[in-house]
């Protein structure tokens, strides 16, 4: 046996890499819910960290570590690639298919497990946005990604939307930039998947009878071509150096609300003189998410991490404080913290905790709408323990409303 490893984990040893794996013994296995796959895959649990184990030919394994090892130091929105386990054999010495084993992104759930209740439209509407803003992620990294679809896709809650994450890297390409040809190759890719997957569905009676899938898989181009627009097309702009610098800057902010940060930003004069043509050259997302960890040390989602530092930049204000810093690490340790800890025990594997306060919070202000006055955080946390988080199952925990009522 042969593994490959850059973070290895010595508890892989005792796998039973002998067994073909959908032979493994149940007790070494995590049941979790499980999108549709071409291969067999298993999660299993060692040491607190639950890992997906995936049998497939090895150089399509060695291709996916490989990919997903260059996403993640780009920081791409992907799983994370931990092994690859080959030159297996079973106990009469025959050869067994290598697999690649990645770790599992905790409080995810694939897309048919969103849809074991029939969801609403408006709620379809958040998946698709998320799987949107994935693909031009992935696309602003040169990735080619070969297989768009919802059953490649992971998604998490994300303070009222979702947040997408890519799991499954084995068509994909890494290149510097990509060509128009190839993102056009992809978002067709993603209009024929996404369009079968709805029909699937819609077979099993888990659509909406609102919802269309041919209506569906066109939204998810919609949704694409306008972020991609708004994230790179060329503004066309005067001579006054003022006017310029106030449209640049508006433009920044507008990008920043969107959750992406401007690295670098291209700006030409016309070929008559008489203006400039402005393009952001290099667009990053995650422009809250790295506020937040800068000033905190908290590690959010987009919209989890504008919602906080919207709390923050209040209590900053409440307070007068004028050091942004020592405003920062006050509200970590005065607001957020206490409101972690006082979550009990067996509660506290329902949400993850930047994704508690956020709802902590909206619970608040639900109260204090209801009761015509600010009813306080302590009061809003335990109507929020008592009344809401005590009736997630675990399904609803990760998802951070009722199935049955999406």
């Amino acid at each position: 046996m042969r593994i490959t490893s850059a973070l290895f984990n010595p508890a892989l040893l005792d796998l039973p890499w002998t067994t073909p794996l959908e032979e493994w013994p149940a007790d070494r296995l995590v049941t979790l819910p499980q999108g549709i796959s071409r291969h067999v895959v298993r999660f299993v649990k060692l040491e607190g960290t639950v890992y997906a184990v995936k049998e497939t030919a090895e150089r399509v394994a060695q291709k996916e570590y490989d990919l997903l090892r260059q996403l993640e130091r780009i920081d791409a929105p992907a799983v994370e690639a931990v092994a690859i386990v080959a030159d297996r054999v079973d106990d009469a010495g025959e050869p067994l298919e290598p697999v690649l084993v990645t770790r599992h992104l905790q409080f995810s759930l694939p897309y048919r497990a969103l849809f074991s209740h029939t969801l609403r439209p408006d709620t379809v509407n958040r998946l698709l946005d998320a799987l949107a803003a994935l693909l031009v992620r992935l696309h602003l990294t040169g990735f080619f990604w070969g297989d768009v679809s919802l059953s490649n896709t992971l998604f998490r809650r994300d303070a009222g939307a979702f947040a997408a994450y890519l799991v499954d890297a084995e068509t994909g390409a890494l290149h510097p930039t990509l060509s128009r040809g190839q993102r056009d190759e992809d978002v067709d890719i993603a209009r024929v998947n996404i369009f079968g997957e709805m029909l699937d569905l819609a077979a099993a009676e888990l659509l909406h009878q609102d919802i269309d899938a041919e209506t569906v898989a066109d939204d998810v181009v919609r949704r694409y071509d306008s972020l991609w627009h708004e994230l790179t097309y060329e503004q066309a702009l005067g001579t006054d150096t003022r006017e310029v610098r106030h449209h640049v800057e508006k433009r920044i902010r507008r990008l920043n609300e969107l959750g992406f940060d401007v690295e670098e930003l291209q700006m030409l004069v016309d070929e008559r003189g008489q203006g400039y043509r402005v393009r952001p050259k290099v667009v990053d997302a995650g422009h809250h998410t790295r506020r937040l960890l800068r000033l905190t040390g908290l590690d959010a989602e987009e919209n989890q991490a504008r919602k906080l530092l919207n709390d923050l930049d209040t209590y900053r204000a409440e307070s007068d404080l004028e050091d942004e810093q020592q405003a920062a690490h006050r509200w970590l340790t005065e607001v957020f913290e206490p409101v972690v800890r006082a979550v009990p025990g067996p509660l506290r594997g329902k949400l993850e905790p930047t994704e508690l306060f956020v709802q902590v919070i909206e619970h608040r202000w639900y109260l204090s709408e209801e009761s015509g006055r600010d009813v306080g955080l302590a009061p809003a946390v335990q109507s929020f323990l008592d009344n809401v988080l005590s009736r997630y199952r675990d399904e609803q925990a990760i998802l951070g409303f009722a199935v049955g009522s999406a």
